[in-house]
């Protein structure tokens, strides 16, 4: 019998209309699906097979998940594997991807809508500003997990640079956030904007400054599924224009109109 395939599929942001064509026609064929339960809107399975074999990933181990993922791909069968937004954005990717390659399973990975663009979409911003914040830094925060430097590195390197920040898991800690980024030396009329899940039907939007957006968080009482952007992308004061667009800018499409 033939090996079977395991693909590891971006489900996007949470509105089951976000995943892509390639990880939807994928998700139509699997005879298995493993999906994050507690992160994935299982509405997204109405794009399985009645007859697929599903299996929530909320309460298993790496290594039951492994076992289902291994076992199924070696009966032959195709294995869709759901990761909440895009699957090489804190994942979980790598301790599931490794024990395939040991085992001589074919994977592959299709990409997602990651969180961070999904709250920008509902912020109605672009997280890059003209001239001013050209970097974008993805990084979280954590109450438990060991992590390696931490927030303060990253005011410190978005006042260097202009940089946006989007942090991920950090709304649970919400006053860490901001004391860190605060001790990291950005200023507390910082512009803040919290998401929480976004594109689900109970999304919610917070705006603030570093200085009152751990009390407006409270106030509504959210506590996880969100995400934090914060510097000038989440509430530009003055948005110079793109240079690529400017008539007084030549490029190699276009030669300068004034």
């Amino acid at each position: 019998m033939a090996v079977g395939k395991v693909v590891f599929i971006g489900a996007g942001p949470g509105d089951p209309e976000l995943i892509t064509v390639k990880g939807m026609r994928y998700l139509q064929q699997a005879d298995v699906v493993v999906y994050a339960g507690s992160l994935v809107n299982p509405e997204i399975l109405k794009w399985a097979r009645p007859d697929a074999e599903i299996h929530n990933s909320a309460s298993l181990t790496t290594e039951e998940i492994v076992e289902i993922l291994i076992s199924r791909a070696l009966e032959g069968k195709l294995v869709a594997r759901l990761k909440s937004g895009d699957p090489s954005i804190y994942g979980a990717l790598w301790e599931e991807l490794i024990p395939l390659e040991a085992a001589g399973i074919p994977y592959e990975i299709v990409p997602g809508v990651t969180a961070a663009l999904a709250a920008a979409a509902q912020l109605r911003i672009e997280l890059t500003v003209p001239k001013r914040a050209q970097h974008v830094v993805i990084t979280r925060a954590s109450a438990r997990v060991p992590m390696r430097g931490d927030l303060r590195d990253v005011a410190k390197f978005m006042l260097s640079t202009g940089a946006v920040a989007v942090i991920y898991t950090g709304v649970h800690v919400i006053d860490k956030v901001v004391r860190e980024l605060s001790e990291g030396g950005l200023p507390p009329d910082t512009p803040v904007a919290v998401v929480y899940k976004a594109t689900w039907p109970d999304q919610k939007v917070v705006k603030g400054t570093l200085s009152d957006i751990a009390q407006r968080v409270k106030e509504e009482r959210i506590v996880r599924d969100a995400v934090i952007v914060v510097g000038e992308s989440a509430g530009p004061r003055e948005v110079p224009r793109s240079s690529v667009y400017d008539p007084s800018h030549a490029h190699s499409y276009r030669p300068r109109k004034m």
